[in-house]
């Protein structure tokens, strides 16, 4: 109606301010003036959302099929502005329909029933008072009355077939989406691979801690004392740092709720403390500075090497040994762990096999390039982190 009343403003000098409304053809024109500025006023980037919303009320469309958010470009925009102004057309016709056929048709109907309505006082043509007319007009009106909803129908039916051609995802928006995707899987990844190699090495360690505490429980129990101290200090520093996972999950604001990232520089000691605890025999050769690397490389080297004493523990066997080695190989940090195989392939649980999948992940991020499998009867585990470019990560 605001658009009409537009048009009929600029149509008004050409019929007469004082029938631009009282005619059907001033009417019509009135509406046709209305339409471009339709055209012109949908070209706002919040029209496609609004429109989206009206196809997925009104009309049946496949899903995925329509775009998501406001529309980006001039492509994307124009479609829109196809879309609205087609809407707003159509539309408009069939709401005019919809006021004059329904009690033009009920007047036909009743016409051979009430003689009041056969004089010419209430519009009808001549013809209408014709006694074969006055005969056929209730077939007339019922006629009248299909003919408006198979309108209605039909276009309803054009408004859902070109909606998916003019509101749905243009190559910017399949680009925008995609991008969307790829931040959000790098997102989980990352959020699986902390879980993973925290949470999997906690229960590792304190799997084979109890274990071995409930063995010698009856003649050792000064080993028994330091393994549920062993137990209570991976289990504690598990919870802060599943805190501080669930913080990035949750995107919380308060840097005060989460728990800092565990480093080499900070927490390499006790993660070798609490991985003998367990059983495993751990020789540590450390031939460089922890404190002098990079936060980001400290922080990524802890979660490999943690995860390389988890393999051990959970692949090797009691009484199982584990050399590991951190050192500076020109402008790497090289981390290396080496453990003897086990006599008997070990069972691999469902869903398992991702821990140096996690590595490698990680070591990719970095620039860097990691290497595991047997060697000269061994498990090797083979690191490369790049110390450049990360000073101030």
């Amino acid at each position: 109606m605001p658009y009409v009343f537009v048009g009929s403003v600029i149509m008004g000098p050409l019929f007469g301010d004082d029938q631009i409304l009282g005619t059907l053809p001033a009417q019509l024109a009135a509406f046709a003036a209305g339409l471009p500025l339709a055209a012109i006023s949908a070209l706002f980037p919040l029209t496609r959302p609004i429109s989206v919303a009206a196809v997925r009320t009104l009309c049946e469309v496949p899903d995925g099929s329509l775009a998501e958010g406001p529309a980006r470009g001039r492509v994307a925009r124009g479609r829109a502005s196809a879309w609205f102004t087609l809407h707003l057309g159509l539309g408009g016709i069939i709401s005019g329909m919809s006021l004059a056929l329904p009690p033009f048709a009920g007047v036909l109907i009743t016409l051979p029933f009430f003689v009041v309505f056969r004089d010419s006082r209430i519009g009808l043509p001549e013809v209408f008072g014709e006694p074969w007319m006055v005969a056929l007009s209730p077939a007339i009106g019922c006629v009248c009355l299909v003919a408006l909803a198979a309108c209605a129908a039909l276009a309803g039916g054009l408004l859902a077939r070109w909606a998916p051609d003019l509101l749905g995802p243009t190559p910017a928006d399949r680009l925008a989406a995609a991008e969307q995707r790829a931040a959000d899987l790098a997102v989980r990844n990352r959020l699986a691979r902390e879980l993973h190699d925290s949470v999997g090495h906690a229960l590792s360690a304190v799997t084979l801690q109890a274990s071995a505490a409930r063995r010698v429980l009856d003649h050792d129990p000064e080993f028994v004392r330091e393994a549920l101290a062993a137990i209570e200090d991976t289990t504690r520093r598990t919870v802060g740092e599943l805190d501080a996972v669930l913080g990035v999950l949750r995107e919380a604001d308060d840097a005060r709720s989460t728990a800092p990232a565990p480093t080499l520089a900070a927490d390499l000691d006790g993660l070798l403390r609490r991985t003998r605890a367990g059983g495993l025999r751990v020789s540590a050769a450390i031939d460089m500075e922890p404190e002098a690397l990079p936060p980001l490389v400290s922080r990524e080297a802890y979660r490999i090497v943690q995860e390389a004493l988890s393999n051990a523990l959970r692949h090797g066997g009691d009484g199982t040994s584990v050399t590991l080695r951190l050192t500076l190989d020109g402008p790497d940090l090289a981390v290396t762990a080496e453990n003897p195989l086990p006599e008997r392939s070990p069972a691999t649980r469902p869903g398992g096999g991702h821990g140096l999948r996690g590595i490698a992940d990680r070591a990719r991020l970095l620039g860097g390039t990691a290497q595991a499998g047997p060697a000269d009867g061994a498990w090797r585990l083979d690191v490369r982190l790049p110390l450049k470019g990360h000073a101030h990560a």
